[in-house]
């Protein structure tokens, strides 16, 4: 598959698939097939760019032919393509999963529509070659968020459904003032254009000042500490498959827009963002681990982690540099697929033990003890245990910190990866180790539930005993963000000034 194609395929086959499933709401199996297939097509697609890129080849299309200063381009570097691989990985592993068990309010709510247009707009954010259309996509994929959310019964699920939309509707608003701002002081949008200009002349109250306003609206985006009251409100009242594929890609999409904007784009350390971006990821690692050592329901406890593990990837971005940049690509790759896994396997101990509160749970390592390895997998190497992968994002991160002098980063990321095992070992203990408090349901696996998450747990296990792999990709996209050359080369055609 040539790279062109595969670049076109992530975008027109989620596409085709949402318009597909809009017809077959009534017909579950079908909608099922479409959005397994789609999945699997473009997991596919970012396989064969991934060979494609694997010597950091950079590639471009330009839509339309037109040239890449004002025509839109869709751009595919190791970054990128990272982040497409892992994501329609974990995309297809809950598509296999969970969606035979959705309620029918939500395949009545043409639920599979909306996902497949959700992995649309996320390939087209991780694509995006200008600002205007990394907007756009990202407009896209939270539209299909807000109708998903828009389906959680009850009160409390419209409240949390209103917070979650102002909350980003907000950050939107402030992408968009950004992007006028820069594009008033540059002339152009477009991301290699832009850098290009900036690092030749970074200064200017209107380039500090929509540094502030994109960093304000990727970490609401992002769910950064204090931005992300939404995040915890939101996911718990969600069907589990679309917990963990929200727990998967939405906040990424705004850790990789800090990344790729902060890390490629700004010349960060002129406008005066970093010690500040510092201090929100110490924040976001304390505040979203104590919220999930307070919490007495398994849902509640994984998200607000998903709070504390973003505050480690936007240590990358606070502290700049290559080593720093590739530990927190590390980190993403990893936190995606643990998160998924422990979100599809708490629906798992919900239907075996019948609820996902620690007080009425138990006895569930008497009853399926394969669940609970399959269960420890993922939340030690969220917790950092070597030899799992987890251990080497945290250690590559802290390892960064220090060499940056930024010893209050590494000691909070410490102190933060005790609190998580510590929250995993709650639950550990309230489900799998204390005695059964109740008669428990009957409960039949299925074996397209389990298969993702082994697949899941196994790609964990490779990550942490091979890891050099994945570092070497992690290294080449930091270095490509930091010495944005071939980027520019790619899109622009003409090679950057000495």
């Amino acid at each position: 598959m040539s790279p062109v194609f595969a670049i076109v395929a992530l975008l027109v086959v989620p596409l085709a698939a949402g318009l597909a499933a809009i017809f077959l709401p009534r017909q579950p199996r079908g909608a099922d097939a479409v959005l397994t297939t789609a999945a699997a097509l473009t997991f596919a697609a970012a396989l064969a760019l991934l060979a494609a890129t694997r010597n950091g080849e950079v590639h471009v299309l330009l839509v339309g032919g037109w040239p890449g200063g004002p025509g839109i381009v869709l751009v595919a570097d190791t970054l990128a393509i990272l982040m497409l691989a892992v994501c329609n990985f974990v995309a297809l592993c809950t598509a296999v999963h969970g969606w035979h068990g959705l309620p029918a309010r939500y395949r009545l709510g043409r639920a599979h529509a909306f996902t497949a247009f959700l992995l649309f707009g996320v390939n087209g954010a991780f694509l995006a070659g200008d600002l205007f259309n990394l907007y756009v996509w990202f407009e896209v994929l939270l539209l299909s968020s807000f109708a998903l959310m828009g389906l959680v019964p009850g009160a409390e699920g419209r409240a949390a459904t209103i917070r979650y939309v102002v909350l980003n509707l907000i950050a939107s608003l402030l992408f968009l003032a950004a992007a006028g701002l820069i594009y008033a002081k540059t002339g152009t949008l477009n991301l290699a254009d832009l850098t290009l200009r900036l690092r030749a002349s970074p200064d200017g109250p209107q380039i500090a000042s929509s540094a502030v306003l994109l960093f304000g609206a990727f970490a609401i985006k992002a769910a950064v500490f204090p931005f992300s009251i939404w995040l915890p409100a939101s996911y718990p009242r969600l069907p589990i498959a679309i917990s963990a594929l929200f727990a998967a890609l939405l906040t990424k999409v705004g850790v990789y827009a800090l990344l790729r904007c902060f890390g490629m784009v700004f010349p960060a350390a002129d406008t005066g963002l970093l010690p500040w971006i510092a201090g929100f990821a110490g924040l976001t690692m304390l505040c979203g681990v104590l919220g999930a050592a307070s919490r007495g329901r398994i849902r509640d406890i994984l998200s607000f982690h998903i709070i504390s593990q973003i505050g480690y990837m936007i240590v990358g971005v606070a502290l700049l540099g290559k080593a720093a940049l590739a530990a927190a690509i590390f980190y993403v790759v990893h936190h995606i697929v643990v998160k998924t896994n422990l979100f599809l396997i708490a629906g798992q101990i919900e239907k075996l033990g019948g609820s996902d509160r620690l007080d009425r749970l138990g006895g569930l390592a008497k009853r399926a003890p394969w669940l609970g390895v399959l269960f420890l997998i993922p939340a030690l190497s969220l917790a950092g245990i070597p030899p799992l992968s987890g251990f080497w994002a945290k250690f590559s991160l802290i390892r960064a910190s220090l060499d940056a002098g930024a010893v209050a980063l590494a000691v909070v990321a410490l102190v933060t990866g005790i609190l998580t095992l510590f929250s995993m070992a709650k639950i550990w203990s309230g489900a799998f180790w204390k005695e059964i408090p109740d008669p428990a349901p009957a409960f039949r696996f299925r074996a397209s539930s389990l298969a993702p998450i082994i697949a899941m747990a196994a790609v964990t296990v490779a990550l942490g005993l091979w890891a050099q792999p994945l570092f070497t990709l992690a290294e080449t996209a930091a270095a490509q963000l930091a010495e944005p050359a071939a980027y520019i080369r790619a899109v622009l055609g003409d090679p950057p000034p000495p």
